[in-house]
């Protein structure tokens, strides 16, 4: 049977292999598996609404090996380290649990047709101090950190408003009403933090 390999398991690699699994691998026509590092997806437009505290990843996520049992196709958990072309071999690096303790080892997948959809990174297009002045939400990982900083950061200027309010103080910090872009969330973090 033709086997299909698709690594990255993001909207492209995931929309694929749920259209091959449905068509392909339903009539038992062709073996297809999907490759990814993670157990679940979550569309990465969404990973500024986890960032902003107004939405719970949890809800959101796909799991691989339900939809992989709902379309017909097969969910290896993974990531890819190495390829031999000429074997038609991928090789796929050892999953370790939070233990540390090994889950799956070191291994290779034999393929006939490969597809890599491992996705893209946000660019920054060299503009200067961008590094600096940004907070990285490429995973509902960097999502999450992202917004446990910026509660750490209200909650730090809430209670120097309300020591301010006990000792009469002027000026006072201004926490943003409605949910704003990532870049002013970083600056108000940065500013929170100061």
């Amino acid at each position: 049977m033709h086997k299909i390999l698709i690594v990255g398991g993001g909207a492209a690699g995931l929309e694929l292999a749920t259209h091959l699994g449905d068509r392909y691998g339903k009539r038992g026509v062709a073996q297809v598996e999907l490759l990814d590092r993670s157990r679940t997806h979550l569309w990465k437009p969404q990973l500024h609404e986890i960032a902003s505290g107004s939405m719970d990843a949890g809800t959101h996520e796909l799991d691989y090996a339900a939809q992989a049992r709902r379309h017909h196709f097969r969910y290896r958990l993974g990531e890819m380290i190495g390829l031999d072309r000429t074997k038609r071999e991928l090789a796929v690096g050892p999953i370790v649990d939070v233990d540390g303790k090994p889950v799956t080892p070191s291994r290779t997948l034999a393929y006939d047709t490969l597809i890599i959809a491992i996705g893209s990174l946000t660019n920054d297009f060299g503009t200067p101090g961008s590094s600096r002045m940004r907070s990285p939400l490429e995973s509902p990982v960097e999502a999450a950190r992202f917004q446990r900083l910026l509660v750490d950061a209200l909650v730090r200027a809430q209670t120097r408003q309300s020591r301010c309010a006990r000792s009469n103080c002027t000026s006072r910090s201004s926490v943003p009403a409605r949910p704003v872009s990532s870049s002013r969330l970083s600056c108000a973090t940065r500013l929170a933090t100061s």
